[in-house]
This record gives structure tokens, C-alpha cells and sequence, in this order.
């Protein structure tokens, strides 16, 4: 591990100070170091993650009330709990079963019932032989332990918590018999708590991505990639994914790029301003967005920053996007640093960072999200929707990632008053004194000359 990742960080400076150069377009994406280690070094390092994740356990189905915990993965129709509670494997069995029981003084008992049993599974889970059938398993186990609960992901509001198929459900109904469809719960609560608990181990590795993001997001806001009055935002998306494979990592949403320009119309679409259409062409004077993530060793990152394309004879942007950008840069400041602790409700949070853009008359709009295991991942959301929706406030817990999003709307005098969103969000990690980013935020717009 401190090999590869000793080798990444000088290198993605280097990117860097390439991504200030004035080149032509290309074609395809110069190859980026990419964070991520050699496969075989991959899956061990995600191993080893899964081992502490498995030692958590224990102490979350306690807290939330659950006896047995069982996770159904379907053929070709994966579940995305599977990729968090196994080791990281394909898994193309018809029906592959993994459960959770809580054995009392004996501990946590893992069994996969998987039909066939790989030393990589054999390692976390204990396997019957592969004669036995899955559902005689699983009945056995329900017959010995007698679990006063059973949760299964369902009923949740979320995808990752209601993951599991009808066909899963009938099935677990037929193996274990009407009386243990009556401790049926959802295992949504104890699905959160696990998807949002991070790992000692995985914060240098997600720096890592989050400073790859940061690279290649530079690179594609800069004359490498844009030549104004030619590139087109569809040429923009389109070096980011061959960026993306170059550096052997995935996304889990398009690149989007926004466009903002003076005179233009009212470019809003459900309060938040309208992704460009692809055949648009980036023009002097154009203020860009770029919304941006990607996936590797199991983790995600969302990324959101600004550039501004210099008109001739400017040597930087005007002094009211500046002020816009400083505006947004105090709605950060409340959010992060003077209103969020853990513990904290993050309804308490998101009132008390627009109390203080009112008093400062900044208009504001907060709708920022955990972070990690999936980029919209579980936990506590600090967003204006969540209010409407009057759902239950969730508590901040420390050591959780969020990807702090938000924008401010200023009036720009160099645009002639015309209203400018400034729109940021960057992965950030909760201490004690608040939420800390991986890397240090965006002070002023990238330009493009």
C-alpha cells in the first residue's frame, strides 16, 4: 500500500502543472495516474476492509434490535449490499444467500449458502457442503439460533435498503415457513449504520481518489481541453470518460457541465440551474460547471467546481463572479465549520447555515449528501428537500464523508445585474470542530485563456 500510493502523489502534481498548459484538443485523454492499485492488490486491501467491517457488526444488529441478517443476491441482478458484506467477487450462482445471526455468547455467525464454496468466501463465511440445499440451510439456522428478529432489505426509502427481489421474498417464505415471515423487519436502520461507518483504512486510499478527481477536473476546465469559440460541452463530457478509463477508474453519473453567460435567459430548471446541451460551444466570457465523481475500490467521490473563459484582454474573472464566489465560500464556511458537530441533527445544521445567510443577505440553497460507499450514499443528508419532505432528521455521525454541495445566487454589476449561481461541492470528512475537506477547496475560478 505505501508503495503505490507513495508513487501517486508526486505524480498527480505533475498533472497538475501539465493541466496549466495551452494545448489543442485531443482526441483522447492523456493517460492519468490512477489511484487505484493492481487488481490482486485491490481485492486484498478490500479484503482486509471487509474483515473490520464484519468485527462492527455485531455491536450494530444489537443496537438496532436484529437477530439474523439476511442478504439475498439474485443471478446477473446483483444486490449492492452484496459488494459491502462479501469479498469482492463476481457472483454468478442462480441465488447466493449471505447471513448474519447473532449466536448470543458465541458471537456473530456468518454463513454463505452459495451452492459452491471459493477459498476467497470460505475466508468470511462458514459454507455447508454444496449438496446441501440453500433453503434446508437456512431453515436449520433459523431452528437453531431462533432469531426474535429477521431483517431483510425492505421497506426502506432508499434503493440500497429495499434492494431485496419478490421472487427473494417468496423464496425466504418458503424456506423458513410462515412463522418466521411473522419476525420479518426491514433492515433498513442497520443497513445505514453499516454503508455509513467509515474505516481508519479507507481515508488515505479515498484522498487519494479525491485528489485524482481534482486532476482530472483541472484538466478538463483548462486549454488542454478547451479552445474557446471551437469545444463544444459534449466534447468536454466525452474527455472525461476517456480520462476516467485512462486512470482505471469508473463513474457512477454522466459528467455534467453547466453554462452560464451574460445575457443569458433565465437558465433554471427546478431551482437549480439547467445542464447544457451537448452541441453547446464554449465561448469567451463563459462561466463553466463541471459536476463530476468517480468510483474505484468500492468508494465514490461527487465533485462540483468553476471556471470562467477570459475575454481578450483579461487577466481575470470580474470582480463580481469573484464576489459570487466568495459568497459561496461563507455559505461553506457556516455549513461546515460553525454549525455542524457530531451529534448534532442535520435539520439543526441546514436551519442554522441559512439563518446566517439571511442575516447576511446571501440567497442560499444547501442540498448536500453522504458520501462513500455510493456517491448519494445513507446517513445524514443536510438538504432543503429533506425538510420538505418532513422526514426524520438523521444525526451527524463523526468520521462520516459528505459531499458538501450547495450554491449562492449573486447579482453580478459587470453582467448588468444578471443573477450568477456559484455552485461548489467537495468531499469532506466530520471531526469534532466540523467538517473537513480531503483537499483544500476552490478559491478562485480555474481560467481558461
Amino acid at each position: 500500500m505505501k508503495r503505490w500510493r507513495g508513487v501517486l502523489l508526486p505524480a498527480l502534481s505533475l498533472g497538475c502543472l501539465v493541466a496549466c498548459a495551452t494545448a489543442p484538443v485531443r482526441d483522447t485523454a492523456v493517460p492519468a495516474p490512477s489511484p487505484v492499485p493492481p487488481p490482486s492488490q485491490e481485492r486484498a486491501l478490500r479484503e482486509s476492509w471487509l474483515k473490520e467491517r464484519h468485527g462492527l457488526l455485531l455491536d450494530m444488529m444489537r443496537r438496532h434490535g436484529v437477530g439474523m441478517w439476511v442478504v439475498v443476491n439474485e443471478e446477473f441482478h446483483d444486490d449492492p449490499l452484496t459488494a459491502w458484506v462479501a469479498p469482492p467477487l463476481p457472483y454468478a450462482g442462480n441465488r447466493d444467500v449471505f447471513v448474519f445471526v447473532d449466536a448470543g455468547d458465541a458471537g456473530l455467525q456468518k454463513v454463505a449458502l452459495t451452492g459452491y464454496a471459493t477459498e476467497a468466501v470460505t475466508r468470511f463465511f462458514t459454507s455447508p457442503p454444496v449438496e446441501r440445499k440453500q433453503a434446508e440451510a437456512l431453515a436449520e439456522l433459523d431452528a437453531r439460533y431462533h432469531p426474535r428478529t429477521i431483517a431483510l432489505a425492505m421497506d426502506g426509502r432508499r434503493g440500497v435498503t429495499r434492494s431485496l427481489t419478490h421472487d427473494g421474498y417468496k423464496w425466504l417464505v418458503e424456506a423458513l415457513g410462515p412463522t418466521a415471515e411473522a419476525r420479518f423487519v426491514s433492515a433498513a436502520p442497520l443497513i445505514e449504520e453499516y454503508l455509513d461507518t467509515r474505516l481508519p483504512g479507507e481515508f488515505a486510499p479515498y484522498r487519494d481518489l479525491v485528489v485524482l478527481t481534482e486532476s482530472l477536473v483541472k484538466r478538463a476546465l483548462s486549454n488542454e481541453v478547451v479552445v474557446p469559440g471551437k469545444t463544444t460541452v459534449g466534447e468536454v463530457r466525452r474527455w472525461l470518460y476517456d480520462a476516467l478509463f485512462e486512470a482505471r477508474v469508473g463513474t457512477w453519473f454522466q459528467p455534467d457541465l453547466r453554462v452560464q453567460r451574460q445575457g443569458m435567459k433565465d437558465g433554471f430548471s427546478r431551482g437549480f440551474l439547467a445542464v447544457a446541451d451537448e452541441a453547446v460551444v464554449i465561448q469567451r466570457g463563459d462561466l463553466l460547471h463541471v459536476d463530476f465523481g468517480v468510483t474505484a475500490l468500492g468508494l465514490n467521490t461527487d465533485w462540483q467546481k468553476m471556471a470562467y473563459v477570459l475575454k481578450d484582454g483579461e487577466q481575470d474573472a470580474p470582480e463580481g463572479l469573484k464576489r459570487a464566489l466568495v459568497n459561496t465560500q461563507a455559505l461553506q464556511d457556516a455549513l461546515m465549520l460553525r454549525a455542524s458537530r457530531p451529534g448534532r441533527s442535520s435539520a439543526d445544521v441546514y436551519d442554522a447555515a441559512m439563518a446566517e445567510m439571511k442575516e447576511r443577505g446571501i440567497e442560499a440553497k444547501v442540498y448536500s449528501h453522504p458520501l462513500g460507499a455510493q456517491g448519494h450514499a445513507l446517513g445524514a443528508a443536510i438538504d432543503f428537500r429533506a425538510a420538505s419532505r418532513q422526514e426524520a432528521p438523521r444525526v451527524l455521525r463523526k468520521g462520516s464523508y459528505l459531499a458538501v454541495e450547495l450554491n449562492t445566487v449573486t447579482p453580478v454589476p459587470e453582467w448588468g445585474g444578471q443573477k450568477v449561481a456559484v455552485m461548489q461541492e467537495d468531499p469532506a470528512y466530520l471531526t469534532d470542530e466540523g467538517w473537513r475537506f480531503f483537499v483544500p477547496r476552490q478559491d478562485a475560478f480555474y481560467l481558461i485563456h
